[in-house]
C-alpha cells in the first residue's frame, strides 16, 4: 500500500528538511591578483602590503557592513595569461564582492573583461593605458593614466630640467610603456622640445647597447626609458658605460626598490614620476608611514604601496555607501566617489572611471629615492 499524506503535512516536511537561506553575516571576500614572484613581483608584494595594513586596520574597526573583510590574493608569477585565470578562479570558486589588481596594465586589460562580463567591480592600482577603463562601467582604477603621466614627463623634462633634445626608448610589447611614449613624445614637441632619437625594446631583453650606440649618435641632453625598472636598470647601466651621462626619466612603472639594486651608481641622478612619496610633510601621510613601517619591519611604503591602501579604503567606503555587496549597486557608488581623501592624495572618480590627481617626481640620491617636486600638466 502507498502511504497516503496530506499537503499541509508535506510542506511542513519540506519546511523542516530544506536549509533556509545563510544571511549576509560572513565575510564580505576581497579578491586581488598580483605578481608576487617573476620580474615584477617588487609591484606585487609592494601593493599587497599596503592592502593587507588596510584590510587589518578596517577589520579592527569593526569591519564593512557589519561584517569583516576576508582578503584572497592570487599570484599570477608575472606571466602573461595568468591574470585571466586568477580572477577567474577568485570569481567563480571564491565568491568575491570586488576585485583589486592589477599593477601592469597589459595584466589589468586580461582580467577586466571577465570582471565585466560578471558584473563585480574592478579596481586597477597603477594600470595606467587608458584601454582599461574603456572596458566597462564595472572597471576603476585608483592611478593616474598615461595621458596625464606623459604630460607630467614632458613637462619636468623641458620646464623643469630646462632640456630640449630627448630620446625616447619604448618597450614595443608592453601597453604602459607605448602609451606613455606616445604622450611624452607628442607634449614634449609642443612644448619646443624635439624628439631626435626613438629605440624599441621588449620587456624581458637584457641587451640595449645597440640601441644605446644609436641614440649617442643623436646627442641628446635627456633619454626617457617608459618601461618597468628591470630594463630601466640596465638601460641606465649601458648607457653610463657607453659615456651617455645625460639624465634618464622614466614613469612609475620604475617604482621600486630593486631600480636601485639593479642599478647601484648608475641610476644615480635619475628621476621618475609616481603618486606618493614617503617623505611627504603632510600629516596623514606621516601617519600613513608611521603604521606602515610598524607593521612592515621599519619598510619605507612605495607609490603602488600607497595606492593599494587606498584602493581598498575607498571600496571599503563604497560598500558602506552601496549598504550592499551586490555588484551594480557597489559599481554605482565608487563611481558616485568625489573627494575622498587618501595617502595619495584627493581622489574623485571622474566620468570614464578614472582618478586624477598630482604626480610627484622623486630623485635617485645617494642610493635612495628623495622628494623632488610635484608635478601637474
Amino acid at each position: 500500500m502507498i502511504p497516503r499524506f496530506s499537503f499541509p503535512l508535506l510542506v511542513a516536511a519540506l519546511i523542516v528538511v530544506l536549509p533556509l537561506p545563510a544571511a549576509d553575516t560572513g565575510p564580505i571576500k576581497i579578491g586581488h591578483y598580483a605578481s608576487l614572484t617573476g620580474k615584477d613581483a617588487a609591484f606585487g608584494v609592494a601593493t599587497r602590503k599596503g592592502v593587507l595594513l588596510a584590510v587589518d586596520e578596517i577589520n579592527a574597526k569593526g569591519g564593512v557592513l557589519g561584517r569583516k573583510l576576508e582578503y584572497l590574493v592570487e599570484d599570477i608569477q608575472s606571466k602573461q595569461g595568468e591574470s585571466a585565470t586568477a580572477v577567474k578562479k577568485l570569481i567563480s570558486r571564491d565568491k568575491v564582492a570586488a576585485v583589486i589588481g592589477a599593477n601592469a596594465s597589459s595584466n589589468s586589460l586580461e582580467a577586466a573583461p571577465i570582471c565585466q562580463n560578471a558584473k563585480i567591480p574592478m579596481m586597477a592600482i597603477s594600470s595606467t593605458a587608458p584601454r582599461v577603463t574603456e572596458i566597462g562601467d564595472y572597471i576603476f582604477r585608483i592611478c593616474f593614466i598615461d595621458p596625464f603621466q606623459g604630460a607630467v614627463l614632458a613637462k619636468f623634462a623641458h620646464g623643469s630640467l630646462h632640456k630640449q633634445r630627448l630620446a625616447l626608448l619604448t618597450s614595443t610589447n608592453s601597453p604602459y610603456s607605448v602609451g606613455l611614449s606616445a604622450v611624452l613624445r607628442e607634449r614634449f614637441a609642443a612644448l619646443g622640445g624635439e624628439v631626435v632619437a626613438e629605440q624599441r625594446y621588449a620587456e624581458g631583453d637584457k641587451d640595449f647597447r645597440a640601441q644605446l650606440t644609436a641614440v649617442r649618435a643623436a646627442k641628446p641632453d635627456i633619454i626617457a626609458a617608459t618601461g618597468f625598472y628591470s630594463e630601466a636598470a640596465l638601460i641606465c647601466l649601458q648607457a653610463r658605460s657607453l659615456g651617455l651621462t645625460v639624465p634618464v626619466i622614466g614613469g612609475d612603472g620604475w617604482e621600486a626598490p630593486e631600480l636601485i639594486a639593479l642599478g647601484g651608481k648608475a641610476v644615480e641622478g635619475t628621476y621618475y614620476s609616481t603618486y606618493f612619496s614617503a617623505d611627504n610633510t603632510a600629516p596623514e601621510v606621516k601617519a600613513f608611514v608611521q603604521r606602515f613601517q610598524k607593521r612592515w619591519n621599519n619598510e619605507k611604503p612605495e607609490g603602488v604601496s600607497a595606492l593599494g591602501y587606498d584602493a581598498m579604503y575607498l571600496i571599503a567606503a563604497a560598500f558602506e555607501r552601496a549598504g550592499t555587496t551586490q555588484g551594480a549597486k557597489l559599481r554605482d557608488a565608487i563611481a558616485a566617489t568625489k573627494a575622498f581623501p587618501g595617502v595619495t592624495g584627493t581622489t574623485t572618480i571622474d566620468e570614464k572611471r578614472n582618478s586624477s590627481k598630482p604626480a610627484v617626481m622623486l630623485t635617485v640620491k645617494n642610493g635612495k629615492t628623495e622628494f623632488f617636486e610635484q608635478v601637474s600638466p
